[in-house]
């Protein structure tokens, strides 16, 4: 009898191991983190996937070069900006102006095989989404956006000092290895 419990709670252990991991997180409800690729993990999911097949798998994080340095980023993580962060203050938006990286494309070209799979990691989903959709247009397939980001999400509870607070999911707040430190293999270079 104890054979046959140990046999079916190892059963279910490996049945529920398999659905969480076979599938990718679903589609974004925010549609500023949905991308015509279609294509979507978590934080977590995307480090696991990256654990797996390091060779083949690419990271690119398209935060701005500040962000990367001074917030962290993900240890295997490029740093190739979508963006540049101008010192303009834009008042309608309550954050700084960002201008486009003309380079983005052919910088991550440099680093991005045809056959590899790219997992692109922003903020919180936003700007990763973006920059998705510019290489998907570019014909690299087979590209995922991290939808919670290296920050995460809001959390969304006013009776909480944390509310507003980047503290909900994202790869910092993920058991994935993230650091300060800055290898110049994998720090763009303008």
């Amino acid at each position: 009898m104890k054979k046959r419990f140990l046999m079916l709670l190892v059963s279910v252990f490996i049945i529920f191991n398999f659905a969480f991991f076979a599938f990718s997180a679903s589609v974004p409800k925010n549609s500023k983190k949905q991308t015509q690729a279609g294509k979507y993990l978590t934080a977590l999911e995307a480090y696991e996937m990256w654990e797996k097949n390091p060779d083949k798998i690419k990271i690119i994080d398209c935060r701005t070069q500040q962000e990367y340095s001074f917030v962290g980023h993900a240890s295997m993580a490029f740093n190739i900006p979508l963006a540049f962060w101008t010192e303009k203050w834009n008042s309608k938006t309550n954050n700084y102006f960002l201008a486009p990286n003309p380079n983005f494309l052919s910088e991550t070209q440099k680093i991005v095989k045809q056959e590899d799979t790219v997992l692109i990691i922003c903020r919180s989903g936003g700007r990763s989404a973006k920059a998705v959709n510019l290489l998907f247009k570019a014909g690299i397939t087979n590209i995922y956006n991290i939808v919670d980001g290296f920050e995460g999400d809001k959390l969304e509870d006013k009776g909480s000092y944390f509310d507003g607070k980047r503290i909900k999911n994202g790869w910092k707040n993920s058991l994935a290895p993230w650091t300060y430190n800055m290898d110049t293999d994998l720090m763009y270079h303008p």
